[in-house]
C-alpha cells in the first residue's frame, strides 16, 4: 500500500564535512554516505538515502513499498550541495527502490542510484536496498603480504574471464550462469592448475546488456545480480586470494551508455557527463563521456575504484579505453571536437584525473594494480606523476600483440621477409611497464581464435600456437590470455555461449594445455623470466638476425645473473638436425621445457648439453643440439 506524503527531516547523515569533500572531489568514501545505507534515526531501524542531482526540481524516493508513488517519499535538499535525502524507518534490505527526479523542465524521470551496492537481475533496472557490512574476510594472509610486493618484479600471468560465457550449467535459472559462489570453486581449481597468477574479470560492475560485455555500466558499485549478491562476489575474491590467486576487474570511467536508468542526463540534464555533445559522446560507441572537470563527477570515479580495492579486496583495476579519454578527438572528424584550452586534442582534465586516480589508490593501497589498456604511444602512461608520467602500474602491450599476431597469422614461408616484426618490440620493451595481451579483443568480430589464426593444416596450427606461446612468455613483460586461448578454442568468443570444454578431451586441444600449463608453471618459478621485465639486464639477444631460418634466441637474466634461461623457436616447418647457438660462458646447459616433451621433470633425466669452445653469434661458446619443426627449446644455465 502507498504510504501518505509527509515532509522531510533533515537527518545529518551527511554532515556539512562531507559536503565540503565532495564538492572538492576528496570525500574517498563517499559511497559510505550517498546511496542507500542502513541506519537507525529518531529510535527506529530503516534504510538511509541520499542521491546527487543539483538540477532538479524535486525528488521522491519510489519503489515496491510505496507503489511506486512518486508523491509518497520526497526527499528533502541539502543546502549548497544538490543532494537529497530521506530516511525511510522500518525498510529491510532486499527492496526495489528509485529515484523521481522532477527536472526542471517539469518532467518526471525515474533513475537507479547511482551509488548502489545492488542492482536487480535484467531486464528489471531498479536498485535494492543492500548492505555490504559484515563479511567474514578469511583473506587476511593474503592481504598482509600484497603491501610487501613489487608487483613490476613479481610474476604476473593474467588469466581473462567472463564469468558469463566460462562455463555454464545446464539449468534454466538465469540462463545457466555460475554464481559467484560456484565460479570461484571451479576457476580457483583451473586457474592454480594451470599456473596463472591472476584473473581478470570483463565486466562485473551492473550493466543492461550482455553484448557489451560489461564495458556499459550502468551500476557502477553493484556486482552484476547476473552471478548472485555482492556478498557473493565478495566470497569469489576471499575463496581465490585463499587459493594464492589474485583478482583484477575490468573498469570503465571512460563511458556510459544512454539507458534511460543509468547517468545519462540523470537530473533532467547533462550532469554526469561533459554538456557539449562534441566533448560528452562518443559516435562510435553512442555513449555519453564522463565530465573529468567535475569535482563531484571525478568523486565519483576515484571513490569507485578505492571502492572495489578496499571493500572488496580487489588486488588491480584494468582501465577500458584510457585513449578514448586522453584524446578530445578520439573517433571524432574534423570540426566535432573541442581543442584543449591550448588549441591541443589532449584532455586535459582527463590527465589530472588519471593522476589524481593513481596516486590515491596506489598510496593508499600499496601492492594494487592500475593497469591502463591505452593503444597509442602516449608517452609516460607508467611513470610516476611527479615526473610528468600518469602513475598507472602497467601498460597494455597493443603495438607488440598487433605485431606478433600479424607475424603468427603469416604463411612461414613469408616469416622471413617480416622478422623484424617479432624483434621491434625489445626496442622499446623498458620505455614503459608493459604487459603482453592476447585478450578476448583478438578473438572476436571475425578476427579468428588463436588457433585459426595460425597458417597450415589441422597439426601445423597447433605446432604454430606452441612456438608462439613461448616466445611471448619469454618476452619481457608480463602475460595475459584470454580464456580458450590456452587449449585451441576453435570458434571465436561468443558470450552467449560456454567455451567448448570438450576438445580438452581431445590430443591436440589436451596436448597445448598442457604445454601451455608447463610454460605458466616455469614462468613462475624462474625469476629470470619476471624479475627484470623493464630492465636491459635482464635481456639479451643471441641471434636476432636468423631471418632466413626464422629462428630466434635470446636469454633471460634474473637479478643476480646467476640463473639464466636461453631460449630458442622456431617459427618454420623446417628441422634443424645440427641446430648451433652461440653462448658467452661454458658450462653445462640443462634443458628444461621443449616442444615435444614440455617441462622436464629431475626424473625424466633432461638432457644435459655442454658448451663448446668455438665462434657462434658473436658468442665464444657454442652448443648444438636437433631443433625440429616449429621446435623450441629453454635451457637453463
Amino acid at each position: 500500500m502507498g504510504r501518505k506524503s509527509k515532509k522531510a527531516v533533515e537527518t545529518g547523515f551527511i554532515t556539512e564535512v562531507d559536503r565540503y569533500l565532495f564538492g572538492n572531489g576528496t570525500h574517498y568514501e563517499i559511497y559510505d554516505k550517498l546511496g542507500a545505507h542502513p541506519w537507525t534515526f529518531g529510535g527506529k531501524s530503516g534504510y538511509y538515502f541520499a542521491v546527487w542531482a543539483p538540477h532538479a526540481q524535486s525528488v521522491s524516493l519510489v519503489g515496491d513499498f510505496n507503489n511506486w508513488n512518486p508523491d509518497s517519499h520526497p526527499m528533502k535538499l541539502l543546502e549548497d550541495s544538490g543532494i537529497y535525502e530521506l530516511f525511510v524507518p522500518d525498510m529491510g534490505k532486499g527492496q526495489l527502490y528509485k529515484y523521481a527526479i522532477t527536472t526542471q523542465s517539469g518532467q518526471l524521470i525515474f533513475k537507479a542510484d547511482p551509488y548502489a551496492f545492488s542492482a536487480e537481475f535484467r531486464p528489471g533496472t531498479a536498485s535494492i536496498t543492500s548492505d555490504i557490512a559484515g563479511f567474514s574476510w578469511k583473506d587476511g594472509k593474503w592481504m598482509a603480504a600484497r603491501p610487501e610486493k613489487a608487483m613490476e618484479k613479481e610474476p604476473v600471468s593474467i588469466y581473462e574471464v567472463h564469468l558469463g560465457s566460462w562455463r555454464k550449467k545446464d539449468r534454466q535459472i538465469k540462463e545457466g550462469f555460475y554464481t559467484y559462489k560456484e565460479a570461484a570453486h571451479e576457476l580457483a581449481d583451473y586457474v592454480k592448475s594451470m599456473g596463472y597468477t591472476h584473473v581478470e574479470l570483463m565486466g562485473i560492475a551492473e550493466y543492461p546488456y550482455d553484448g557489451s560485455w560489461g564495458y556499459q555500466v550502468t551500476g557502477y558499485f553493484a556486482p552484476t545480480s547476473r552471478y548472485g549478491s555482492p556478498g557473493d562476489f565478495m566470497y569469489f575474491v576471499d575463496y581465490l586470494h585463499r587459493k594464492g590467486i589474485g583478482v583484477i576487474l575490468d573498469w570503465v570511467p571512460a563511458h556510459f551508455p544512454k539507458d534511460a536508468h543509468g547517468l545519462a542526463d540523470f537530473d533532467g540534464q547533462p550532469l554526469y557527463e561533459y554538456a557539449d555533445p562534441r566533448k560528452g559522446e562518443h559516435p562510435d560507441w553512442g555513449t555519453k563521456v564522463f565530465d573529468y572537470n567535475k569535482n563531484e563527477v571525478k568523486n565519483f570515479l576515484i571513490s569507485n575504484a578505492l571502492y572495489w580495492v578496499e571493500r572488496y579486496h580487489v588486488d588491480g583495476l584494468r582501465v577500458d579505453a584510457v585513449a578514448s579519454m586522453l584524446y578530445l578527438d578520439y573517433g571524432r572528424s574534423g570540426g566535432n571536437w573541442v581543442p584543449n584550452i591550448y588549441g591541443g586534442n589532449q584532455n586535459l582534465e582527463a590527465i589530472e584525473f588519471f593522476k589524481h586516480l593513481n596516486s590515491i589508490l596506489t598510496k593508499r593501497n600499496k601492492g594494487a594494480m592500475v593497469i591502463a589498456e591505452e593503444s597509442t604511444a602516449w608517452p609516460k602512461v607508467t611513470h610516476a606523476p611527479e615526473n610528468d608520467g600518469l602513475g598507472f602500474s602497467f601498460k597494455w602491450n597493443m603495438g607488440w600483440m598487433h605485431d606478433f599476431l600479424e607475424y603468427m597469422k603469416l604463411d612461414p614461408y613469408f616469416r622471413k621477409y617480416n622478422h623484424n616484426k617479432m624483434t621491434f618490440g625489445m626496442t622499446y620493451a623498458t620505455s614503459e611497464n608493459f604487459i603482453l595481451v592476447l585478450s578476448h579483443d583478438e578473438v572476436v568480430h571475425l578476427k579468428c581464435s588463436m588457433i585459426n589464426k595460425m597458417p597450415g593444416v589441422y597439426e601445423d596450427k597447433f605446432a604454430n600456437l606452441k612456438v608462439g606461446y613461448t616466445f611471448m612468455m619469454g618476452h619481457p613483460g608480463k602475460k595475459l590470455l584470454f580464456m580458450g586461448q590456452d587449449f585451441g578454442q576453435w570458434h571465436e568468443w561468443d558470450e552467449k555461449v560456454a567455451l567448448d570444454w570438450h576438445l580438452t578431451n581431445e590430443d591436440l586441444h589436451k596436448n597445448l594445455q598442457n604445454y601451455v600449463r608447463d610454460l605458466l608453471h616455469l614462468y613462475k618459478k624462474y625469476p629470470a623470466l619476471y624479475q627484470l621485465d623493464y630492465d636491459w639486464n635482464g635481456f639479451q639477444w643471441i641471434n636476432a638476425n636468423d631471418s632466413d631460418r626464422s629462428i630466434f634466441s635470446f636469454v633471460r637474466r634474473d637479478e643476480t645473473g646467476k640463473k639464466n634461461l636461453l631460449f630458442i623457436c622456431n617459427f618454420t616447418p623446417v628441422s634443424r638436425p645440427d641446430y648451433k647457438v652461440g653462448v658467452w660462458k661454458r658450462g653445462n646447459y640443462t634443458l628444461v621445457l621443449d616442444n615435444v616433451q614440455g617441462m622436464y621433470q629431475k626424473s625424466d633425466n633432461p638432457p644435459v648439453l655442454k658448451a663448446k669452445k668455438g665462434e657462434c653469434d658473436g658468442q665464444p661458446y657454442h652448443i648444438s643440439f636437433s631443433l625440429p619443426a616449429y621446435g623450441t627449446a629453454i635451457f637453463k644455465f
